[in-house]
Formats: C-alpha cells, structure tokens, sequence
C-alpha cells in the first residue's frame, strides 16, 4: 500500500508539472533561412508569408505512414490505456491515402500572413483586419497540440461580426501568431523562451502593428501566455480573456500534488473540480511528465514516426474535446491531421514540447500563476469539456478585478475549434465594457 501511494504520488507529481502544463516556408522553394540581417531596422520589418511545401516532403511522409510497425491491441475494452489501435489505424489509414495537405495549405494562404523578428526569432503571424470602423484589436494565442489552424474558424465571426449574427460593434482586428518551436515560427536555439518571454514578445508584435490599445485571448498555453501578459500589463493591454484560467487554491493545489483528499469545506462545483484535476494529476498526466523532463527524449520517437506524432496528439483530442472519448464527434479527420501535419512538416514536435520544460509552474494553480499580481480587468468563459471546469468561487478570489464570468453548454479545451461561433459571442461579451 506505501508503494503503490509512492507511484500514486510520483505521478501526480509529473502531471502536476504540466500543469507545468528555422525556417519559414516560402513558395518557390519550400524553405527559407532565418534572416542575417544586421540592421535593426531591417530586422524588424513585417515580411509577407507563403506556405508551399515541397511535394517530396508529403511523399516521403505517406511511404513512412506506409511502413508502420504496428503494436498489438490494447487488452481493455476502453482508453485506459491509450489510444485504441482500430482507431488510430483507421485515422492514419485516411491520412495515407485520401487526406489533401494542399486544402490546408490553401487555408492559411487564403489569409493574410507575415512574419516578423522579434527578441532574435521569426515570428510567423496571421493578421486579418475587419472593414468595420473601430474594431477592437485582439490577439489569440494557440496553446499544444494546437496550433494556428484550431482558430481558424473563429476568422470570420470576429472579423466580420454582421455575417454571423453580431454587429459592427462586435468587429475585432485579429492577430494570431505561432509560438515559438510551433508551426512556421523560428525554433529557439537557447533556453529561456517561456510564457514570460512570449507575453512580451506579443506585445512586441502588436506595437509593431501599430495598435496602441488592445486585447489578450489564450487557451491551454494562450491562457498562461495571456495570464503573464496581465501581469506585466504593458501599456495599451486593456485586459485579457482566457478559457483555462489559473484558480486553483493553495489548499487544493497542495492535496492534489501530495495525493491527499480535497480539502473539507468544498461547494459542490469545487469538488467536481477537485476530482477532474486528480484525474489529470494521477491517470492523464503521463505526457505532460514526458515533456516537463525529457522532451528530447520524446522527441526523437515524434519526430521520426507520424504515427507516433498522430497517436500522441490524438490521445488528446479525444480526451479534451467536449465529444465523450471520440474527437470525432468534436473534430473531423482533416481538421485534426491539418494540426497533426502541421507539426510533422515544420519538424517542431520537440521544440514544441520544449515549452513544457521551460515552465516550472503548474498552470492551473493561482498562487503559483501570481494572479493576485494581476491588476487589469480579467473575462473568464468555463467550457464544460475543459480538463477542469473553473468554478466562480475560486474564479473571483484568483482574478480581482474578473469583469466577466460564464459558463456554456457546449464545447471543450479546443473551445474556439469546437465552437466557433459560441467563441465568438463571448469573446464579443467578454470585451464589450472595454470597447471605447
């Protein structure tokens, strides 16, 4: 029994941690070289962006797809043990065969894209303004296994709010950048790129962008990176939304790490809460340990197998969406493989993964978030397929001056993938006191 609360609490530990949870490609030749310019002025110019991957990188991806070593079944019945094989096999068989990288392709350059340098990396960003007067400008930041495309769907109704049942009030200018080691962005080549590090670089970029006043969005990642980003509060950041805030108490986070009980005293929404995080702590926190601790350990599997990179990304999907254990319910094979190939043909599912190591918080837990340091105002939207669902108790004693609060019906992690339009409105609800 001592041994086994041992491993009970060797693993909560781990998955805590997650919750310690260069190139670009250009149309002519697939890839271009980080600039050597050593002119400032030069380097911080905004460069135009166009994806065109050369068609022997998708070759040799579907021979490799071709030539998986398969493991035998599962021996449950359920996902206990990970990703079930019939499932896998019948998404990588689709993306071997039927699946069209140049359709995801055709989606980012369809908008407006553009890279940047900013503190030594390229940044590669999209930027869509809206044609209505006085749009707000807002910037989004994607979190892991996310990339640019989960917000694609969101374009339109922020952009163009009159279309999707909003009006020209509602307009936001939008900006969606790649994290470093993601997607097109430069990979670092030193340590020190962590949620702080981002949170200036962003504001970096919408000064660069000429926005004197804006506002922050972020999920998974995007929220710690939007959380820091409150804490700094550069000039012109006027607040901030998040849809996986840091709320966790200092009492619950310590009984959670130590594998202790939740603590006497819980509303009953708390202990629901109690119990999805002990969840993640001790069952669903394996990857997070992986890349807290030894992210290039696991990144030379990621790396050379697309079936480990897929079964990886999918254990996720279907564990986070708000669909019941089958992302497909949430997500359709082309929208999880446009993410999926994403991170195969950049090559960043280490540097990816990197980001995990350079945080040494846990990202749910208020104290160690420092959001009493937060002092601008602070909207809050709760999904009920979130790893945890916020409650507002815990909700209003992290954030101090929390403007808005609400709870949906529908959707999960992934909120602005999942439910693009219910994104929207209460990304419109969120900031509506801010508007000027």
């Amino acid at each position: 029994m001592k041994t086994n609360q041992n491993i009970k609490r060797r693993i909560s530990s781990f998955a805590n941690a997650i919750a310690t949870g260069a190139f670009l490609l250009i149309a002519t030749t697939g890839f271009a070289q980080k600039s050597t310019s050593k002119n400032v002025n030069e380097s911080e110019k905004i460069h135009p962006f166009h994806t065109n991957i050369p068609e022997a990188s998708l070759t040799e991806l579907r021979q490799r797809i071709n030539a998986t070593r398969w493991p035998d079944m599962e021996t449950v019945t359920d996902q206990s043990q990970g990703v079930k094989l019939t499932q896998i096999q019948n998404l990588v068989k689709y993306w071997g065969t039927d699946y069209d990288w140049r359709k995801a392709e055709a989606k980012l350059n369809a908008l407006p894209q553009f890279t940047t340098n900013i503190d030594g990396l390229d940044i590669h960003f999209i930027h869509i303004k809206s044609k209505h007067k006085n749009a707000l400008p807002l910037i989004i930041t994607h979190g892991w296994p996310g990339s640019v495309f989960e917000l694609l769907k969101v374009v339109g109704p922020l952009t163009n709010p009159t279309a999707y049942g909003g009006s020209a009030e509602d307009a936001f200018d939008l900006v969606i950048p790649s994290m470093p080691g993601y997607g097109f962005s430069e990979k670092p080549k030193g340590t020190g790129w962590g949620p702080d590090r981002i949170g200036k670089a962003w504001d970096v970029l919408m000064k660069r962008l000429g926005y004197k006043e804006y506002v922050s969005q972020g999920g998974d990642w995007g929220s710690v990176i939007a959380d820091a980003m409150a804490r700094q509060a550069p000039q012109g950041l006027l607040g901030i939304h998040v849809n996986m805030p840091a709320t966790v108490p200092a009492d619950v986070a310590k009984a959670l790490k130590d594998g202790d009980p939740a603590p006497a005293g819980l509303s009953a929404k708390e202990k629901v809460a109690f119990v999805s995080l002990n969840k993640l702590y001790t069952k669903g926190g394996g990857y997070a340990g992986m890349m807290v601790t030894r992210p290039q350990t696991l990144g030379y599997g990621l790396t050379d197998s697309p079936v480990a990179l897929a079964s990886f990304f999918l254990d996720k999907f279907n564990e986070w969406t708000y669909s019941g254990g089958n992302a497909e319910k949430s997500l359709t094979k082309d929208e999880m493989l446009d993410d999926i190939t994403l991170y195969w043909l950049t090559n960043t599912a280490a540097s990816s993964a990197q980001l995990y190591w350079e945080n040494n918080t846990n990202n749910f837990n208020a104290v160690e978030q420092r959001t009493a340091e937060i002092k601008i105002p602070v909207a809050v939207t709760v999904f009920p397929g979130e790893i945890y669902q916020a409650p507002k108790s815990w909700t209003e004693r992290s954030y101090k001056n929390l403007i808005y609060f609400n709870e949906v019906n529908k959707g999960g992690h992934f909120a602005s993938w999942e439910e693009p339009q219910l994104f929207a409105e209460e990304m419109r609800a969120a900031f509506k006191s801010l508007r000027k």
